[in-house]
């Protein structure tokens, strides 16, 4: 019933948020303001302390490594009490401190992806734990990972190619020999092809893998590579151990390391996200302020002291990136010229870069979901004043495929699209506040060009931090060409 009367409203309850209402009516299914109304009956909830139910379902590793030390810290933060339940894969209560009122129950349930999705949609569960985005639903950033190549401790192949790596998965090496090793046989492990990890690494690598020896966790995988000297396997960096990880170089001899900033940046090929996905329906309240606490720093510490890589923006001074000059020097061809790479090194000359990377998905102008989250991130920064004093400039990048020109004019609109993009997610933000643009074409590659995996991460719009002492914001990013 309105509370100033004269209209009321006859349904069943289905639930109640916090703030909203949501009854099942002889108009269907509506969703009312708690505020306005007063509900009268049976199942009405206490309005002074609604009990949230928080049931995730998905990926097993990150499930059990870094949910139980988030909602702890959730309910730290808030001066609740928080209690995991033993016995179970993971649940737990939060309650009022002084009443013991129970304010949430949260359960974690590992899932293969279909399934978990599938829940989600059904409403059997709220949250989905994933490696991969799924666009019928929310994404939000959790952490970051990566996927590495392992072998046990005592194995002396110093690295290996990522084509060496894919002619490995696809089961056409059996013999160390073939890829720079010693004269042992290859054997090659892997996840069931319905974990997560594992549907990740197919995903990435375009097809199924060829394992000899297939293992039902990252753990009981990395545990059996140890165990045998001439075993191989891909696992995510949170679960290395007790393997050693063997070093990755692409086609062209460049080494890619998985360092927090390569992976935040996705500059790493095997970079993934783990994320959060909800429907798109209204989430209990609490639900939705757990969501908002993953994007603290109180929580992106919990997810660095848990293995993973946190989401938290790292910044690097460009003088100590000097492997990706080198790069830029050896990997010029005749497109590109002396004053060419004097321009880069003109505007990265002072500048620090920033972790935040923006991409696109595959043949689009929509930017990937980590990209969108890292928007939303940088909106943050910029409103709460964090870069006062520097002018921030979108650095735009391209392949090496097609004419120089070309890639040149690419790379400056792919730039300005992200800040256009920028000023639509903030639209509070002045205009000075929005980084200028700037386009490099394919100048400063960060792998061969000579694999569809080196071309993606070459494509992409970086930013870069430089001193500015004569005003607080950046100049308007310029249209992008036409």
């Amino acid at each position: 019933m309105a509370r100033e009367g004269g209209i009321a409203l006859t349904g069943t309850l289905q639930g109640y948020d916090g703030e909203f209402y949501r009854i099942e009516t002889s108009y269907g299914l509506l969703t009312v303001d708690g505020q306005g109304v007063i509900c009268e009956g049976p199942a009405c909830p206490d309005l002074m302390a609604p009990r949230a139910e928080i049931r995730i379902v998905g990926a097993a590793g990150p499930g059990s490594d870094l949910l139980p030390a988030l909602f702890k810290a959730f309910a730290d933060r808030r001066g609740l009490l928080y209690e995991q339940i033993e016995g179970t894969d993971f649940a737990a209560v939060i309650r009022d401190p002084q009443s013991l009122e129970e304010l949430a129950a949260i359960s974690f349930q590992p899932q293969t992806p279909a399934l978990a999705a599938a829940a989600v949609a059904a409403g059997e569960a709220d949250l989905q734990l994933a490696f991969q985005d799924d666009r019928s639903f929310g994404a939000h950033g959790l952490a970051m990972d990566a996927m590495v190549a392992i072998v046990a401790p005592d194995n002396p192949t110093p690295a290996i190619s990522t084509s060496d790596l894919v002619r490995v998965l696809a089961g056409e090496v059996s013999n160390w020999a073939q890829i720079g090793g010693p004269d042992m046989p290859l054997v090659l492990h892997a996840l069931a092809p319905e974990v997560d990890m594992q549907l990740a690494l197919s995903a990435r690598f375009g097809a199924p893998v060829s394992a000899a020896v297939q293992h039902d966790s990252q753990a009981s995988l990395a545990l059996a590579v140890a165990r045998d000297p001439w075993a191989i396997a891909v696992t995510g960096r949170a679960a290395v151990y007790p393997a050693r990880h063997i070093p990755l170089t692409d086609s062209c001899g460049f080494p890619l390391l998985p360092t927090p900033l390569a992976v935040k940046a996705e500059d790493y090929p095997f970079s993934i996200p783990v994320l959060l996905l909800a429907p798109r329906r209204r989430l209990p309240l609490m639900t939705r302020e757990f969501l908002d606490f993953l994007r603290t720093p109180a929580a992106q510490e919990v997810i660095s002291a848990n293995g993973y890589i946190d989401r938290s923006p790292t910044r690097q001074p460009m003088t100590a990136d000097g492997l990706r000059l080198i790069n830029a020097i050896q990997g010029a061809g005749d497109d590109i010229t002396l004053a060419d790479l004097k321009r880069l090194v003109d505007v990265m000359d002072g500048a620090d870069r920033l972790s935040l990377t923006f991409r696109f998905e595959d043949g689009s102008s929509t930017l990937d979901a980590q990209s969108r989250d890292n928007l939303l991130d940088l909106a943050q920064l910029i409103a709460s004043g964090r870069f006062r004093n520097e002018r921030m400039v979108l650095a735009g990048f391209s392949d090496g495929s097609g004419a120089a020109p070309a890639n040149l004019a690419l790379s400056v609109e792919r730039a300005a699209r992200v800040a256009q993009e920028l000023a639509a997610v903030a639209p509070d933000l002045p205009p000075d506040a929005i980084p200028a643009v700037e386009g490099f074409g394919e100048a400063l590659p960060m792998a061969c060009d000579e694999t569809a995996i080196g071309r993606q991460l070459n494509r992409r719009v970086e930013l870069w931090l430089l001193p500015d002492f004569t005003h607080t914001g950046s100049a308007p990013a310029p249209e992008p060409p036409p």
